[in-house]
């Protein structure tokens, strides 16, 4: 992948883009939220992505958070298509002893977070984010080989042309530097369902 083709939805003040690696620097206050439960709406995260209207692929890539040390320190992928309508995968610090691997999907402008938690010893992640129409899974791994799934979601607005990549925020009074390597895009690993036939 050319790396230097992605675009940028708010580009960072700091950040390095190499052949093979992206480097965020976040700023203060920055996040992706939409309405629910919070009932405020943060739309300022920088976001770096490539567009397809591709309907099976999946797209790979290794984070690196080692930096990140304040609450809510977040990097991972994303497919942001507008203000109201995208979804994230990251690990979000909260403590000294855990953080968050989580997912948020937001449809027409509410968003929602699935979350488990993970030992704050954990410095990298992988996602495997795979496409099959309009849906979408969001897979994991610890080593880039045995994936395991975090999310499957419907987006309303996701049928056609897409746009998706990488993002990182501190929505707090915080900074780190985000590393993203190992960016890839290959075919659909999302098998297609062998169970119960379709409606």
């Amino acid at each position: 992948m050319n790396l230097r083709e992605f675009k940028w939805t708010r580009e960072p003040k700091k950040f390095c883009i190499q052949d093979d690696k992206i480097e965020i620097t976040t700023e203060p206050h920055t996040d992706l939220w939409q309405r629910t439960y919070y009932h405020f709406r943060n739309d300022n995260a920088p976001v770096l992505q490539m567009e397809t209207e591709e309907k099976y692929f999946s797209f790979v890539v290794k984070t690196d958070f080692t930096e990140s040390h304040h609450r809510f320190d977040q990097c991972g992928i994303v497919m942001y298509l507008d203000s109201d309508n995208w979804l994230k995968g990251s690990v979000e610090y909260e403590n000294d002893e855990y953080q968050n691997l989580g997912s948020v999907v937001t449809n027409h402008g509410y968003s929602d977070w699935a979350t488990t938690q993970i030992d704050t010893s954990v410095k990298c992640m992988w996602y495997r984010f795979s496409r099959r129409e309009d849906d979408y899974c969001i897979e994991c791994s610890r080593d880039g080989i045995s994936y395991r799934q975090m999310r499957v979601c419907h987006m309303h607005e996701g049928a056609g042309k897409i746009r998706f990549g990488v993002y990182a925020c501190s929505p707090e009074e915080s900074s780190f530097k985000a590393v993203f390597s190992n960016i890839e895009m290959m075919e659909c690993q999302w098998k297609a369902h062998d169970g119960q036939q379709p409606d």
